[in-house]
């Protein structure tokens, strides 16, 4: 391996020093390091040096929508957002609930090289929400799953819940709900509230999240499991889970970066990027995500990252796909919401974006200080840098932004991955 000496970054955006990595591991840490010879160096020149990004929520869609996104293409645009790890989602074809499926997964991310791909579990065969799925055989896999969700669907029955929430004590695990009362939703198509009404589109009530949040946090409780509340959308949610952390509860939670910044008011447009699950709220809401984020109610910011082809996307809104790609403008976003607000310093974002999701993922060498001795995972970051989001200049397959125009604060530097690095000068190593 090759030794980098990184000089005169902010580490968690602190006091300027140099980072020495080497045989992929940080060897020093100070001011005024001597580079060993054949060093490569980096000139950081204030930047953020964090612990590379994980995220708790990414569709990468291989196998079977190849069209949308490969684990290839998916991981270039992780490590263009900052992330050395990954957790691919359950809803591929064929689902991911065997062993076979997350092994296949976990490989396609070995090969790739560029992050560290962690395959979810499927809670139930074929997302179905009838049969539990092979838990067990999938964490003792080569993959080691220990993340499970059939997210996309909720799993709405209480006690195929209840079962999955048991099975996955027995090797530390948890259960990642997607909260959506199913008979709450039927045809819904956004946020149900003013505007929903004025544009004569079927709504999605809050209550349709916070009751099966409100059950799960009970059921999590009542057996002694872990449990994790995918992309937590409304305030009422928010409050759900700050009193389930009172009570001591075993309750982890995520919330997207498009949940942080945009509001139902965008789709006055009718431009199906702007459909998500769950859907785009209200300012109200967003301001108590962000204050949920920032006191630590909500544990981690996770992308959703859900890439499209064109056909699925344009088209009228009635039919149109949902989601959103996120891995590479999510850091952006959060800078923009959070530190610049003066919401969360830098070391708040690598807690919600390193730190946490990879104690919930229970992620061995991400998430960890920046240290001696740690592995060298990590993303250093421009906060003085300003970029307009062009889709055709994205790594992913897709290019289903809502951010098409807009700027954001904030640029990857590099990111490395285990003392390699896969970006380079804000470009694929």
């Amino acid at each position: 391996m090759s030794t980098y000496l990184i000089k005169n970054a902010k580490v968690l955006g602190g006091d300027a020093q140099d980072v020495l990595i080497s045989d992929g591991r940080i060897a020093e840490i100070g001011t005024g390091l001597a580079a060993p010879d054949a060093t490569q160096i980096i000139e950081a020149d204030g930047h953020v040096l964090l612990p590379g990004l994980v995220d708790l929520h990414t569709h990468l869609r291989e196998p079977g929508r190849e069209d949308a996104e490969t684990v290839e293409t998916g991981t270039r645009a992780a490590a263009l957002g900052g992330y050395t790890a990954v957790h691919a989602m359950a809803n591929t074809d064929p689902v991911a609930d065997t062993a076979g499926v997350v092994e296949q997964v976990w490989r396609l991310g070995q090969e790739s090289g560029r992050c560290d791909v962690h395959p979810v579990g499927a809670v139930t065969i074929g997302l179905n929400g009838e049969r539990l799925a092979e838990l067990g055989a999938m964490h003792e896999s080569a993959a080691n799953v220990k993340v499970f969700s059939d997210d996309g669907k909720c799993v709405h029955d209480a006690v195929i819940m209840r079962r999955a929430l048991e099975y996955v004590k027995a090797f530390d695990g948890v259960v990642a709900q997607h909260a959506q009362e199913p008979r709450l939703t039927e045809g819904a198509q956004m946020n149900e509230g003013t505007v929903s009404g004025i544009l004569g589109l079927r709504g999605w009530p809050a209550v349709a999240e916070e009751a099966i949040i409100a059950r799960d946090v009970l059921l999590a409780a009542h057996v002694g499991s872990r449990l994790h509340i995918c992309h937590v959308s409304t305030a009422g949610s928010v409050e759900i889970i700050r009193w389930a952390k009172s009570k001591g509860w075993d309750v982890t939670a995520e919330v997207t970066p498009h949940h942080l910044l945009l509001t139902d008011e965008l789709v006055r447009s009718y431009d199906p990027v702007y459909k998500v699950n769950p859907p785009l709220r209200t300012a109200e809401d967003v301001a108590a995500l962000r204050e949920g984020l920032a006191d630590g109610t909500i544990d981690a910011v996770a992308t959703d990252h859900a890439p499209h082809p064109t056909e699925d996307k344009d088209c009228e809104w009635a039919v149109a796909a949902m989601g959103m790609l996120g891995l590479e403008t999510a850091l952006g976003i959060v800078q923009q919401t959070m530190v610049e607000s003066g919401l969360l310093d830098w070391a708040g974002v690598a807690d919600r974006m390193s730190v946490r999701p990879a104690r919930i993922g229970r992620l061995d060498g991400h998430g960890r200080a920046i240290a001696v001795g740690e592995p060298a995972n990590l993303v250093l970051v421009d906060p003085s840098a300003r970029r307009t989001v062009e889709p055709s200049e994205l790594a992913s397959k897709s290019a289903n932004t809502p951010y098409a125009g807009l700027e954001l604060p904030g640029r990857v530097a590099a990111t490395f991955l285990r003392g390699v690095p896969t970006v380079i000068d804000g470009k694929l190593a």
